[in-house]
């Protein structure tokens, strides 16, 4: 599974939900693997989170770097660095994921984060600092697949796209 958190309405708190959009645009997955959007639900994810046996997490990730610098974490790391970042959301994660155990299906779990510049103000638009690591990310997280075994394809654009129409070749037409 590969999960999204975060506020889309606080600036670069959206940025996994951000990555998470423009892997679903972009890439084509076998039936086995979910892409999921999981916003602010935090212990709401226990449900989705306890099923698969790998989890990729995309969020933003407070550790004293530089806005955009990039993190991977995993393993016994993760919950000083969620802890670390005092986010409601994030505290939340970690409990669905610890109790997970409760479950007995605790995922082998990587986060993917980037330092954020700003993550008070509201806004939809991701800092240009962020926003530049959208692209670095996703790329992450399909090493983060290929390390797995998943496989994977870019979505045809051809296919995809929708018989676009331009409003002026219809308005000039008119008879």
């Amino acid at each position: 599974m590969i999960l999204g958190i975060g506020s889309i309405l606080f600036s670069d708190d959206g940025f996994g939900i951000q990555v998470i959009q423009k892997i679903e645009k972009e890439y084509e997955f076998p039936d086995n693997v979910l892409v999921v959007d999981g916003g602010v639900l935090g212990i709401n994810l226990l449900g989705v989170i306890s099923k698969p046996r790998h989890l990729i997490v995309v969020d933003t990730m407070r550790n004293h770097g530089k806005p955009g610098d990039l993190y991977r974490i995993e393993g016994e790391a993760i919950p000083e660095r969620i802890r670390a970042k005092n986010s409601l959301h994030q505290v939340d994660f970690l409990e669905a994921l610890t109790l997970c155990q409760a479950l007995d299906n605790v995922p082998k779990a990587v986060i993917i984060g980037v330092e954020p510049e700003d993550i008070q103000t509201l806004s939809l638009v991701l800092t240009p600092t962020v926003q530049a690591q959208v692209e670095p990310v996703v790329a992450m997280v399909l090493i983060e697949l290929d390390r797995l075994g998943v496989s994977y394809s870019r979505k045809d654009s051809k296919k995809d796209s929708t018989n676009h129409v331009p409003r002026d070749s219809i308005e000039n037409n008119a008879d």
